[in-house]
């Protein structure tokens, strides 16, 4: 699978690392309990189809990316870097 980086064109998935589902939060401060860490860690939905993950580009750029992607087919939609995703979210 080919992942087009916004910085490098596009490039071989073993040039990135998978972090996750792009809007799930880390428990933080007193909603960091036991049981929420580990609903965070071990607790993932799987879903079928339309999806954004992070992905780490550590043999590139350096660049966390947001990805669009059908977990169906693993066709990718869209590619958008972490940074300007969360200023989109924001807005």
């Amino acid at each position: 699978m080919l992942i087009p980086c916004p910085h490098c064109g596009a490039r071989d998935i073993q040039e990135f690392a998978f972090l996750g589902a792009a809007g799930t939060e880390r428990p933080c401060g007193l909603a960091a309990t036991e049981a929420a860490m580990f609903e965070y860690v071990y607790q993932r939905a799987n879903p079928l189809g339309l999806h954004e993950e992070f992905w780490y580009h550590g043999a590139g750029c350096h660049c966390w990316l947001v990805v669009r992607r059908n977990t169906f087919t693993h066709s990718i939609e869209s590619v958008t870097t972490a940074k300007d995703a969360r200023v989109g979210a924001a807005a």
